[in-house]
């Protein structure tokens, strides 16, 4: 078990001020608002709820140490990996390929970011489960959309196991003159999903036009413009749990946002390719954990390396 410094019960006391006032907030505009204001508070709402469970969550986790972070974002990979195969998982054939992701890619991938291994756990997923999974397909001998079925396979071991382990890898990062890599991971999670939630108030504040429709029937382009560069003024401010000046907060910030969003856009389209809304039904009725951290699995990657190589 570990100990919180002091700056970071600081930050998770804050956070936990401003979800209280928040929530209370909002539920009591949902009790007086008109159905179409209703709407918008209803979706802030669930919003909120998704960040209590993530707050709880981490700050649990964060007790734990860094092995208690490794299984909690473990478990949430093998969470989305079952959302993720539950929606393109069609035949016998792939069973195989499907139980290597779970019982050996995933806890392999996270046994080396415990251990960090980074030059194995960097390219265990893109390299050699790339060349793995096909191989087990086609040992059994089921040649029927091959190529599309193995393709959505390396899709979903790429999004729900490499790219959410490099979550907790940003707690091994060794940074000089910083040590507190917890609130690395606030930073990160913080900001992409603060941009989330500030879209969603800009799209109903001010746009109605349609950034993409086809994926999207709800942002907008002016909430989406407005929802990332909210968030980057957030980044900013929150420059002192970083090693980055308030500069680099910022453009690391936007960064990180605008991936998110483009993360976020990619992950619909496949669910709309299978004629689907949500990943799952498990957080508040309101989608499943995919839908909700979307937009970090493509952020925590980005986030990672640009840390990694420029501060580490």
């Amino acid at each position: 078990m570990t100990t919180l410094s002091p700056d970071a019960i600081y930050v998770f006391l804050g956070i936990a001020i401003i979800l209280i006032i928040a929530s209370i907030l909002s539920k009591f505009s949902i009790s007086i608002s008109s159905s179409k204001q209703s709407s918008l508070f209803n979706e802030i709402n669930n919003t909120l709820d998704s960040w209590w469970v993530i707050l709880i969550v981490l700050l649990l986790s964060f007790f734990l140490g860094h092995f208690g972070t490794i299984l909690l974002f473990a478990f949430i990979s093998f969470l989305t990996l079952r959302e993720f195969m539950t929606l393109v998982y069609s035949r016998r054939g792939d069973h195989n390929a499907i139980a290597a992701c779970f019982y050996v890619l995933l806890p392999v991938q996270y046994f080396l970011v415990l251990m960090n291994w980074y030059g194995v756990f960097s390219v265990l997923i893109p390299v050699y489960a790339f060349l793995l999974l096909p191989i087990i397909s086609a040992i059994s001998g089921d040649t029927h959309n091959f190529f599309n079925r193995n393709a959505k396979i390396q899709w979903g071991v790429m999004v729900t196991i490499f790219c959410i382990s490099h979550v907790p890898a940003l707690m091994f990062l060794k940074i000089k003159g910083f040590d507190d890599n917890i609130l690395l991971l606030i930073f990160m999670i913080g900001v992409v999903q603060a941009s989330e939630l500030l879209q969603t108030i800009w799209e109903k504040v001010l746009g109605k036009r349609k950034i993409l429709p086809a994926l999207s029937h709800h942002k907008t382009v002016s909430g989406s413009i407005g929802g990332i560069l909210s968030a980057t003024l957030l980044a900013a401010t929150c420059y002192r749990i970083t090693p980055f000046n308030p500069f680099q907060a910022a453009l690391i910030g936007f960064t990180i946002c605008v991936i998110g969003f483009l993360g976020s856009l990619v992950l619909a389209a496949i669910k709309r390719s299978f004629g689907v809304k949500n990943w799952g039904r498990v957080i508040n009725g309101h989608g499943g954990i995919l839908d909700h951290i979307d937009s970090t699995c493509f952020a925590a990657p980005i986030f990672f390396h640009i840390v990694r190589y420029f501060w580490g």
